[in-house]
């Protein structure tokens, strides 16, 4: 019997294969140092850096972000969900990833301002605060 080549000989399989080689053997999760997740672009306007993260298929309350010791980390959450019957191939995957940036010691909560936009997250941080240490979680816009 003829079997497509998705279910294993050549074409497709060569074809992904680059695309699944570039995150460690754990398949079923999301790769905390994969390059591809969580693409980040950051640039200095008007005495502000923003950071624009790109977090596909993420919703925003699947992700956080956490000022803590001088460090902003992001960080987005899938559920996993119950494989239904039927599917023959499944590329999805669920689990978590991380990101973290040092802001220095003086950043707090309310000087942060996040927004959540067709996969993206917006984060606008001013480049100079006064210090006063604390830890605060940032709510996310949108």
């Amino acid at each position: 019997m003829y079997m497509p080549s998705i279910f294993g000989e050549d074409l497709f399989d060569n074809w992904m294969e680059d695309a699944m080689n570039s995150r460690p053997s754990n398949r079923r999760g999301y790769a905390r140092n994969d390059s591809s997740v969580m693409r980040t672009d950051i640039r200095e306007a008007g005495g502000n850096y923003e950071l624009e993260i790109e977090l596909p298929g993420f919703k925003k309350e699947e992700v956080s972000i956490k000022l803590e010791n001088g460090t902003m980390t992001v960080t987005a959450k899938k559920a996993a969900e119950q494989p239904k019957n039927g599917y023959v191939r499944r590329e999805r995957w669920t689990g978590s990833c991380s990101r973290s940036f040092y802001v220095g010691d003086a950043l707090r909560g309310e000087d942060v301002k996040a927004r959540m936009e067709n996969g993206v997250l917006y984060i606008t941080i001013p480049q100079e605060v006064k210090k006063v240490p604390e830890n605060h979680t940032v709510f996310i816009e949108g």
